[in-house]
């Protein structure tokens, strides 16, 4: 979405004149960096250090109102208050879940819907936000894939999710993850300005260890990825050979296992305290036996890694069943005795649909829709 939008539309009501005058068009803030902020305030005649304060009320203060932007010029905030906006993006539902998981679903200026989820821990607070309507990759576990693809969502869509579990939960989550709806790295240029925005000082102030990109595996991009941006990287992997990831991760068919390992190798740049997630959901009969997991522990020697066990959160149609609880930590101890890090995901929020691979939205006009491998292809490499 561009960094415009419509916000008003008049008609000429003058006696003989049906004619439509065009819409108002405001610049949507949000779409904007700290460096954009400094751009735009200097194209309107102001000092580049009143773009980094207006860029502080908007997320650190979380200010809509210009008028109460106090430390800005008067002109300044007149031009703003008359040729910008900072939207917020309405609530269609609110879902509670009984072990304090918070599901809202978000609608979009198009009328599209998108669901952004907030999980409370004991020392730490998640947001999982969405990148696009609805996604085009087709992972066969998930319920996302169900719903097809219309459109990448702006850095200010992206953006308005954190505003808005702000605004609600009264400050900023400790971590944000990028595991909503569609893929992070099929959306390059949006996703890097709002993981920007994420951990600016004067926004939302969170470290590169907080801020987490989830990707089925888009290489080029993950190579991209690494020149720009040092966030944590998440991998949905799967499976542990090309045979079975082509099943579950259609991706994997453009880029497969031998292309990804090193990809993910080279973003961790040598730094010996990071690592790579490896997101493996735990499918019944399907890629949680020993047989698998030896096979997981060859293919990522010499990775430094973790890998997070995720029993599979069921959704109508889907056509596969969680492993029992024993197989998942049968799986977890192998991995555990060959010296990965291994861990298994607890599922928070599965009544209210607000689980890994359970998120669904509003797809509309779902003929836009982009087959995966020439979405990928599309990506400038």
């Amino acid at each position: 979405m561009a960094a415009y939008e419509r916000v008003d539309e008049r008609r000429d009501l003058r006696p003989g004149l049906g004619a439509q005058v065009p819409p108002i068009v405001r610049q949507n803030l949000l779409n904007l960096d700290q460096r954009g902020c400094e751009g735009l305030a200097q194209t309107l005649g102001c000092k580049p250090f009143h773009g980094r304060n207006l860029f502080k009320w908007i997320h650190k203060h979380g200010v809509d109102d210009f008028d109460a932007m106090t430390d800005l010029p008067k002109a300044f905030r007149a031009r703003l208050a008359a040729e910008a906006s900072i939207p917020r993006l309405p609530v269609a539902a609110e879902k509670p879940s009984a072990d304090g998981t918070v599901k809202w679903l978000l609608e979009l200026p198009d009328g599209q819907r998108v669901e952004t989820v907030f999980i409370p821990e004991e020392r730490r607070t998640t947001l999982c936000v969405s990148s696009q309507v609805g996604c085009a990759l087709d992972c066969a576990f998930c319920a996302t894939a169900r719903q097809g693809f219309n459109r990448n969502l702006s850095a200010g869509e992206i953006i308005a999710q954190v505003r808005h579990a702000v605004q609600r939960i009264g400050r900023a989550p400790s971590n944000i993850v990028l595991m909503g709806m569609g893929e992070p790295l099929a959306n390059f240029d949006a996703v890097v300005t709002a993981t920007d925005v994420m951990r600016d000082d004067l926004a939302y102030m969170l470290s590169k260890y907080r801020v987490t990109l989830s990707t089925s595996g888009i290489v080029p991009n993950i190579y991209r990825l690494a020149e720009v941006s040092d966030v944590a990287l998440a991998v949905s992997l799967h499976a542990p050979d090309n045979a079975l990831r082509d099943e579950l991760v259609p991706i994997n068919r453009k880029y497969p296992l031998e292309e990804l390992i090193p990809a993910c190798r080279a973003y961790l740049r040598g730094d010996t305290r990071r690592r790579i997630t490896w997101e493996y959901v735990m499918l019944d009969g399907v890629n949680d036996s020993i047989a698998h997991a030896k096979a997981l522990i060859r293919l990522l020697e010499g990775t430094p890694s973790k890998v997070n066990l995720i029993p599979f959160n069921p959704f109508p149609g889907s056509g596969f069943e969680t492993s029992p609880p024993e197989r998942v930590d049968a799986f977890r101890q192998r991995l555990l005795r060959a010296g990965l890090v291994a861990t298994t995901r607890k599922t928070r929020g599965d009544e209210i649909a607000a689980a890994c691979g359970q998120l669904v939205g509003r797809v509309q006009d779902r003929r836009r829709r982009v087959p995966a491998m020439s979405q990928a292809v599309a990506l400038r490499p």
